[in-house]
């Protein structure tokens, strides 16, 4: 199975056709989709001027989203390698149970509730401002866009698990991200509206 850094050089190989580079560069999103595998589609799709549907798309434009892709890849993986440095120093330190750890694989960190309602800025910008706030004092407001209206999904947007685990939390009403737990302050996670629906 070929890793994420052979679908990119697939993608900027100018020997394979068109229709390769394009289905290379989807396969890229199985290694690291941040928004989640549809809606950082449709991302670099708008941004970059490609037809979702488009076998034959410009290479360049591919090229240009694959560059947007791997450099918001490489502030995950860098804040991923500064995570686990700081762990290995806490553990040392006798600090077995953090307050909260990460426990993903970089796929949607920065999931989208519903995928045609994205962020501002590009993929790299986002991480970079979830990571500041990861790495701060929890707040009340989406760590992404600075939005106070946060609405958590009604108990009917649950079924089949779709809002379980301890990295998700309410959806951000501005930019429409799921707002990792982590980013929040007490006060927000069990603010009195939680059980009103999104």
């Amino acid at each position: 199975m070929a890793g994420f850094r052979s679908l990119a050089y697939q993608v900027r190989d100018a020997r394979n056709d068109r229709a390769l580079r394009r289905h290379s560069l989807r396969r890229c999103l199985e290694r690291f989709a941040p928004y989640g595998h549809r809606a950082t589609w449709w991302h670099l799709c708008d941004r970059h001027g490609i037809a979702p549907e488009d076998r034959g798309a410009d290479p360049l434009r591919l090229v240009a989203a694959l560059e947007e892709l791997e450099e918001a890849r490489a502030v995950w993986l860098e804040y991923e390698r500064q995570f686990a440095a700081r762990r290995r120093r806490e553990k040392h330190d006798g600090v077995r149970r953090p307050e909260w750890a990460w426990g993903g694989s970089g796929d949607a960190v920065v999931r989208c509730a519903d995928p045609g309602v994205r962020p501002e800025g590009t993929l790299g910008e986002v991480l970079r401002r979830l990571v500041t706030a990861l790495e701060s004092e929890p707040g009340t407001s989406c760590p992404v866009c600075g939005e106070e209206e946060l609405r958590w999904p009604s108990a009917l947007s649950r079924r089949g698990g779709d809002w379980a685990g301890a990295w998700d939390g309410p959806v951000c009403g501005g930019c429409g991200i799921v707002v990792p737990r982590p980013a929040l302050a007490y006060a927000a996670v069990v603010h009195p509206a939680s059980a009103g629906a999104a």
